[in-house]
Order: structure tokens, then sequence, then C-alpha cells
């Protein structure tokens, strides 16, 4: 057969239905894996964007501003030309307490103002009220002083039941609960005595099961403490009362006294502006601890309450600025009053300051009819809203603090509703130092949870983001030496029978789970590096110095011995020397550590100033630095031995050697693929959870320190999500940590390729 037939047969069998069927069906294959991979991509993107919108969707309420709403608007019931003294709301926002100037109690609906209940304590005694106070209003106590010295207490209650009759009529056999006001008296229905027929012009009181204060200010000037305590019989419950009294002298017109709920702290003040803080956990020699000057001069305090708690008092003047203020303990002990922060929404006199029951929120009110609401960890003026035309006397939050009362001064009982769900979270509170309750100075705390309700959450992120970047740090400072030179001989020195069993064996490490590296770091490596930790740091010195050495003694071995060993083998000659070296290092642990370090070192470290945890930074640096090796090293070396070998030929054929071709020609030609290695390796250190869960103390610190713990946001976010509640200030912000974290690995991968790009375009010329 000739050329030509042979072309022409070829031809047509190119041309033939089988071979257009088969090309047709690999174009079709090639289409549809071209789509998948695109739809893949896509798809990628798309579940990446949905993250982080789910991320801000969760996040997001908690900066949305508080928002009230009028609910309804009606004559304050009971007597009309009585004066009001305080207002209440129970828990549900169905019934709501009013005292007044005429010894009134009265109970009505909250909604209309239907009266449910009333109570008139001094009827037909022609008692003058003239003193009133609020307790905690917790304990809901209530204090009345008259005009010849009596003082009446009583706490107001609501009992819930769910009567049958009421059931029957209950839509969709849903239970219809009723609460009944009703009140109690921990010192007896009978008021006390307190003074001889001297009026009481100012009066505060707090009371609990064991112990009842009571101090007042009388007309002659007078200020009077009264404690009594409860001891109840456990066999016949007969309650024996004892009483103890005391004075405390005072000059000038008092204004305000208030008394902190655990009956120890006393705060006084004037007219002229001053504030005395008096301790009088004994009654009968209070301790003067401070006085300060509260406001300047010509302005007056015009109202003084506690926050929530019964730490820190909120003073509100003339001017409208609204200060808060607790006591400050020293280096020595002693404690002085200090202001910590001011707020000054409002610029007409505070009528009114209400606490909210469990958080550190108040409402304000002012003379031109302003009412505001703040939260002082968050220092955040929550809400500002002019809601009257004119001055607004008294206001009251539920014990939810999702309704409110305001009495305007037209004589108006107005009911909102209160929407305000996160109102401790700020940038400041997040980022910032805030100045918490009990504490010496402004700190970054995160404690999510506190052991009772005088204390509150602390969520600062800060300590949180220090700790991840401070495990990313001691990570890739362990892992990056290691991981590049080691991918730079693996691919250019080191013979390729010897580089195809160490590449495979270090790319499965990375397959070795992050919860079994985090186990033994935290329950085997830790105890022993605690134990051996002169060892361990002798290893950092005694490891890369041997190899020196044994490079030098290397170097003057004649040479009929070194061309016995094939290039690419040196390597295996290290092995012995690595290990001799570090068990040399371990084995002059003990000697060291009694010869420097008087036999333990954790112990000499924390005497001088160096604290000392089992599972620190150290631990954590070493156990996430093998996590991350394998992850820099499969990528530098793949980047450096994919250097086109017609540029390193070239370089050695000029006449360079084989390190000046390493250094000038392959590191930067490879250098796109070695920075991408580095970042995708910080990027898993940053978002590393196991390990830094289980070989830390988990203690959110801000401490460089390697021997101290720490509290990374990955970890945070696994060991508290469980526990918070869904829709809570804790649940959310656990996701602004997870927000937060994604940003950062965003960042970071995103500023890798930009590099690399850059790198890649500036030496792909070589």
């Amino acid at each position: 057969m000739s050329t030509t037939d042979t072309t022409a047969s070829v031809l047509a069998d190119f041309n033939s239905i089988a071979a257009k069927r088969h090309r047709g069906l690999r174009h079709i294959k090639d289409n549809l894996f071209r789509y998948l991979m695109t739809a893949g991509g896509i798809g990628v993107i798309v579940a990446i964007v949905l993250i982080a919108f789910y991320l801000f969707y969760v996040v997001l309420p908690m900066f949305k501003p508080a928002h009230i709403e009028k609910v309804a608007g009606y004559v304050p019931p009971g007597m009309a030309n009585s004066r009001t003294f305080y207002y209440a709301l129970e828990e549900q926002n169905r019934i709501a307490l009013r005292a007044n100037s005429a010894g009134e109690l009265v109970f009505f609906h909250a909604r209309d103002g239907e009266i449910v209940k009333k109570y008139n304590l001094f009827a037909g005694t022609g008692e003058e009220i003239t003193a009133f106070h609020s307790g905690d209003p917790a304990q809901a106590l209530l204090a009345f002083a008259t005009a010849s010295g009596k003082v009446l207490l009583l706490q107001h209650r609501y009992e819930v039941t769910y009567p049958e009759s009421l059931q029957k009529d209950a839509p969709d056999s849903r239970a219809v609960k009723q609460i009944s006001p009703y009140l109690t008296y921990p010192l007896g229905e009978d008021p006390l005595q307190l003074t001889d027929n001297i009026p009481v012009r100012l009066i505060a009181a707090q009371s609990d099961d064991e112990q009842t204060t009571i101090a007042a200010f009388t007309a002659n000037k007078r200020l009077l403490l009264e404690n009594i305590t409860v001891e109840t019989n456990l066999i016949t419950k007969e309650k024996n009362f004892t009483e103890s009294r005391g004075e405390i002298s005072v000059s000038g017109d008092i204004s305000h006294i208030i008394l902190d709920k655990e009956q120890r702290e006393l705060y006084i003040a004037s007219k002229q502006g001053d504030i005395y803080f008096y301790n009088v956990s004994n009654i009968e020699e209070p301790l003067v601890i401070d006085h300060v000057k509260a406001v300047p001069e010509g302005v007056e305090i015009t109202s003084m309450d506690f926050l929530s708690g019964g730490i820190s008092i909120l003073v509100g003047d003339s001017r409208g600025r609204i200060t808060q203020w607790f006591p400050v303990r020293d280096k020595n002990n002693n404690y002085s009053l200090e202001e910590i922060r001011y707020f000054n929404a409002q610029h007409s006199p505070i009528t009114d300051i209400q606490p909210e029951y469990f958080r550190k929120v108040f409402l304000a009110v002012d003379a031109s009819g302003g009412i505001g609401i703040y939260n002082t960890t968050a220092h955040r003026t929550v809400k500002h809203e002019q809601i009257s035309n004119g001055s607004i006397g008294h206001v009251a939050i539920s014990p939810r603090a999702d309704g409110m009362f305001v009495e305007s001064g037209d004589g108006q009982l107005q009911f909102w509703h209160v929407d305000n769900e996160h109102p401790e979270i700020s940038w400041q509170s997040i980022w910032g130092k805030v100045w918490y309750e009990s504490r010496e100075k402004p700190e970054y705390i995160w404690q999510s949870s506190s052991a009772s309700n005088d204390f509150e959450p602390k969520f600062s992120l800060t300590p949180l983001l220090f700790g991840t970047l401070k495990a990313a740090f001691f990570a890739m400072l362990f892992a990056i030496p290691l991981a590049i030179l080691g991918a730079i001989y693996t691919a250019y020195f080191m013979s390729p029978k010897l580089r195809s069993t160490v590449k495979p064996t270090i790319e499965i490490m990375e397959a070795l789970p992050t919860v079994i590296l985090g186990f033994l770091a935290g329950l085997w490596f830790a105890p022993y590096v605690e134990k051996n930790l002169p060892g361990i740091l002798l290893l950092l010195l005694f490891v890369p110095l041997s190899i020196l050495a044994a490079a030098y003694c290397w170097h003057l071995v004649p040479g009929k011995f070194r061309n016995r060993v094939a290039d690419g083998w040196e390597a295996a000659l290290l092995i012995p020397v690595v290990l001799l070296s570090g068990y040399l290092a371990l084995l002059l642990s003990n000697p060291v550590e009694h010869l420097l370090f008087a036999g333990n070192m954790p112990l000499w470290l924390t005497q001088h100033g160096i604290d000392f945890d089992q599972r620190n930074s150290l631990v954590v640096g070493i156990a996430m630095g093998f996590a991350v090796i394998p992850t820099i090293f499969s990528i530098s070396e793949d980047a450096i031995y994919s250097v086109p070998r017609h540029l390193t030929t070239g370089s050695l054929a000029l006449g360079a050697t084989t390190w000046q071709t390493m250094v000038r020609i392959v590191l930067l030609t490879a250098s796109p693929g070695i920075f991408s290695a580095v970042m995708i390796g910080l990027g898993r250190a940053v978002g590393e959870t196991m390990i830094v869960v289980m070989a830390t103390g988990n203690t959110a610190i801000m401490d460089m320190n390697i021997f101290q713990g720490f509290r990374a946001l990955s970890a945070n976010i696994a060991v508290e999500m469980p526990e918070s509640e869904v829709g809570s200030t804790h649940y959310r912000i656990l996701f602004l940590a997870g927000l937060v974290l994604f940003m950062v690995t965003f960042f970071v991968n995103t500023l890798a390729e930009i590099v690399r790009q850059r790198l890649r375009r500036k030496y792909s010329s070589l």
C-alpha cells in the first residue's frame, strides 16, 4: 500500500461515524465537567458569602438602638390631690403599684389604670407622711416615715394562680393565670417608733431575712441609725428581735441618703454637692470612708440612687449630667470614692433615676420632659427621647426591663413598652478598656458569666483576639524555620530516593487529627515540659549547635571518606546527632535545675515575677507547630521543586555555587509558593481550635509571657457556645467572635494572594 493510500485511510477513519461520536461524547464530557467545576467554584463563593451574611445577621441586633412605644395613658389611680412617691410594675407587666403621700398603696391594671386592690396604711391615725424610700428593687421594700417619728416597713408581693374557673373559658384550653398582689411586713404591721415625735425628713431602709437597717434624717438635723436583727427559733419558729442604734454627726443641709442592700454602706448627699461615704457594718460606730465634692459650685444634686447590684451610685444634678461613682481600693487596701464615668445627653435637672433590676442599665428623666436610657459598662446612651412637654416626676421600670411607667407634669401616667435587648454592647465595651465595678483600674476582661446578679458579664474580645494572635505567633515561630528549611533541603539537596520517603511521611502527618495532638499536648507533653523545663530549653540550644558542629566536623573529614556517602544522603547522618544532642539536653535537665533554679524552675520563675502555668504558650506553640509544619512544608517543597531546571543548570554553568543558585535563583522563583504556604499555615494556626482548647489553661489574659496560657477566639466559641442561650447577648457576642475570626482569615488570605501575585509577576521573567 502506498503512502497516499495510507493517509487517505487515516483521514477516512478520523471522519468516521465512530470517531465523530467519540469526539461528540468527549465534547459533552468536557462541557459537563467545565460547568460542574464552574458551579462548584461559584457554590464555594456563595457559601462563604452566605456564612458572612448569617454572621452579620446574628451580630447586628446587638448594635440596634433601644425602642420605646407608648401603650396607654391615663390619670394616676388613687387620691387625686396626693403626691406620688413611687411606682412599680410586676414581672408580667399586668399589675402596677402606686404609693402616694396620703399613705395609699394602689394596685391597678397597667394597661388601663383599673384599680385591683387598695391599702390605706395610716387610715384613722391622723399621721402625716413626711418621708418615703424604696429599697432594693428585688426586695420590693417600701419605707414610710411620719411627722411623729414612726417608720412603717412593708414589701409588695404578687401571687400567681391558675383558677379553674378561668381555665374553662380560656381559648384553646390555654392556662390563664391570675396575679394577686399582697403585702408583707418585715417588722410587723405596727410602725416602729424611731424618734420621740420629731418628724423624719429623709429615710433609707433595707431589709432581708436576717436583719433590717434604717437610716433617718430628722427635723432637728440628726442622722439616726437603727439595726434590727432577727433570730428564728428552729423549733417554735418564734422570732426574736434585737435592736441596736447609732448616730452620725452631720453638718449642712442633707438632700439625699441611700443605703446599700447589704446594709453596710451609707451615702449622704448635701445640697452643696458633697457626698459622704460611711461604713455602717457596726451600727453603733459608723466609720467615714471618704468625702468627695460630686458637683461644681453652683450645681445641685437633684437625684441619687444605687445602680443594680448596690456597688455603684448614680448622681444626677441640676445641669442634667449623671455621674457614676463606686469605691476603689488602693494598694494599701484603703477605699476611696471615685467618679468612673458620666452621661450628659440630657440638659435639664434630673428629677428621677430608676435602675433596672438585674442589668447595669438605668432610666433618667428630667425637668424638660426628656428620658434617657443608659448602660454604664458600655458607657452608652442607649436611648434619649423627648416624651413630654413638661417636667417628668417619676419613672419606673419592670423587672424584665420591657415596660416602664412615666408620670408627666400634666398629671398623666403613661405606660410604655421598652425594647432594649443588648444595652451592654458597644465598641468601647468590646474592644476598649472598661472600668468594671470592684476593679482598681480599667481593664480588658472576658468573663461571660457571673456568680450573682451583683456583678455582670464582661464581653471584651480584645484578650481573645490577643490569645489568637499569640497562639499563631508561637506556632509560626516554631513551624516556619523547620518547614521551609526542610522543604529547601528536601527539594533541592536531598537524593530522589530519600525524598520519595521523607516527603510522603511528612505529608501523612497532616492527616493526624488535631484533637489527638491536643490530647497528647495537654495530658502528656505539658506535664513533661513542666518536669523537664531546663532540658526543653536546652534543646533549643543544643540541637542547632550540635548540627553546626557536626557540619564543621564533616567538612574536616578526608574526601575519600566523604565521597563514600552519596550526594543527598548527608541528612541521614544527622539523625544520630540530633537524637544524641536531645538526649544530652534532657539528661542535663535535673542537674541544671538544681544548680541554677533551686531544684524547681517553674517555682523559681514564679518567685522572680514570671508566672508559670503548666499548659502554656510554649506547649501550644510546639503542638500547633507540628500541626502546621506539614502544610507549609508540602506547599513550599512543591514550589521549590517546580522551579525549571534550566534556571538552575544555567546558573551553575555560569559558575555559581549550589548555595548561590539556591538563594538567588530558586528561592526567588519559588517565593510566591513559599509565601502562600506561610499564609495558609498562618490561617490554619489562627483558626485552630482543639489544640488550643486542650493544651492551654483557657484563661483570657493578655501577657506575652511564653509560660502563660491564653484563650483564643476559636477555643472560646467551642467552649461556650453549647451553654449560651439562643438570642442572648452571650450567644450573639460568640457569633461576633466568629465574625472577627472570619474577617481575620479573609484578610490574611486576601493579602497573601495579592503578595503572591506580585511576587509571581516580579520573578516570572527569571
